[in-house]
């Protein structure tokens, strides 16, 4: 079922995943202010699901959270401390790594948009427009060090993938 809500989150998927690409050069730079742009839409994009989407499906089914949104959360936790270093090579792959099966679970069938799709009904509209009116998020500077480094391990762990993922280049 792909309606307002699902073209609207899937397609801001879309401008996500192409400001990732650019952030990384063919010589293997880091494209600071495209990584920035990314940064900030993310950050927007995990905040309109967490604060609008998951909470608006919950309430509709009468306060029981999807199933689904346990690992979109996690994934969400992961997602947001690979945001608080200085990019990396490694930290865009790993980004992107989770990106993409994240994205599936939100866009696949069966997945959280569909679900949330099925559960707004006639509310679809009311929702989007609330989704079209999130405020940006402020990013705070990045933050460096090794017990950042720690956490972002930990958040990768704890949402199921593998910390290593962290190491490897593309």
């Amino acid at each position: 079922m792909v309606g307002p809500i699902y073209r609207f989150l899937a397609g801001d998927h879309a401008r996500l995943d192409r400001l990732l690409e650019r952030a990384m050069t063919e010589a293997g730079a880091i494209d600071r202010a495209a990584y920035a742009e990314f940064r900030a839409g993310l950050l927007k994009h995990i905040g309109m699901e967490e604060k609008i989407l998951l909470p608006a499906a919950q309430r509709l089914r009468g306060g029981e959270a999807l199933v689904l949104a346990a690992k979109v959360r996690l994934d969400h936790g992961a997602l947001a401390a690979l945001l608080v270093p200085t990019p990396t090579p490694a930290i865009i792959a790993t980004l992107r790594t989770i990106l993409e099966g994240h994205n599936e679970l939100e866009e696949g069938s069966g997945g959280l948009y569909e679900c949330c799709e099925r559960l707004m009904g006639a509310e679809a509209e009311v929702l989007l427009a609330q989704l079209q009116a999130a405020p940006e998020v402020p990013a705070a500077p990045h933050a460096d060090g090794p017990e950042v480094m720690d956490v972002v391990r930990r958040a990768l762990v704890r949402a199921g993938y593998n910390a290593a993922l962290l190491t490897e280049t593309p």
